[in-house]
């Protein structure tokens, strides 16, 4: 008998499984949350700023805070399956002009609470014995010098996301957790909006992506819904570009 053709697009699904999106109040995180749930996920969005049933108060550079958040939603639905790990926070100045307590507060968020987000992840889906997947922000600065604005606080913290996810991956392969990244350009949400609102600077960018336009959250949505599902069953330690062309040049 022919084995039975299954539908692609149910690859794609995440029904009855739970996940986790940090920085999910706003912005990618909640492009990304609802495009989890409208493929079956429950979500639960770590943020200081997050409300509601599924919403939690985190700090994602808090350890405690961070370990009690995953314990409370492992608790309440028994299972834990994605992470996407995006909370994430830029500092644009100058390297002359960045204070070492502003140094600080972006490695605090985009490097530790990155890894604390992780760890506490793997760990919870590593004890319901079904493994499970992680999606890390990191950003096309994370591969590029720049040359827009200086950034060195963010611009070297996400290319540390980018090998901690190649680490990760490789650490956790057999244990059944993948990790994988996406590199983000320039998106429109609060966090660029000092760009965005900037004629001058968006033309710039324009002028710099092959493809000719900044990024909408939306864009980012369905290459993190490809990561963190079984449609990318074998992939794991690598960083996607998602960014108009502008690493490929």
């Amino acid at each position: 008998m022919a084995s039975e053709i299954t539908n692609p697009l149910s690859e794609f699904r995440l029904d009855g499984e739970v996940a986790v999106v940090t920085g999910g109040a706003a912005g990618l995180g909640k492009a990304v949350a609802d495009a989890f749930r409208a493929v079956g996920a429950r979500v639960a969005i770590f943020d200081p700023a997050a409300s509601g049933e599924d919403g939690y108060k985190v700090d994602v550079a808090d350890e405690t805070r961070v370990k009690a958040a995953f314990a409370e939603v492992a608790a309440r639905h028994g299972r834990l399956d994605v992470l996407f790990n995006n909370a994430g926070i830029a500092i644009r100045k100058s390297t002359m002009d960045l204070t070492l307590d502003e140094w600080n507060q972006v490695v605090a968020v985009n490097m530790t609470g990155m890894f604390l987000c992780a760890r506490e992840a793997a760990r919870h889906m590593l004890a319901f014995g079904h493994g499970g997947r992680i999606v890390n922000t990191a950003s096309i600065m994370g591969f590029s010098g720049g040359g827009l604005y200086p950034n060195i606080s963010y611009q070297a913290t996400k290319g540390a996301v980018v090998n901690m996810t190649r680490a990760l991956a490789v650490e956790w392969a057999k244990q059944g957790v993948r990790v994988n990244g996406i590199a983000p350009t320039w998106i429109r949400t609060a966090l660029t909006r000092v760009i965005t609102e900037s004629p001058d600077l968006v033309r710039r960018i324009e002028q710099m992506t092959p493809m000719g336009r900044l990024g909408e959250p939306e864009d980012i949505a369905g290459a993190v819904l490809f990561l963190s599902t079984r449609a990318s069953a074998l992939v794991t330690g690598h960083t996607l570009p998602v960014d108009g062309g502008f690493l490929a040049q």
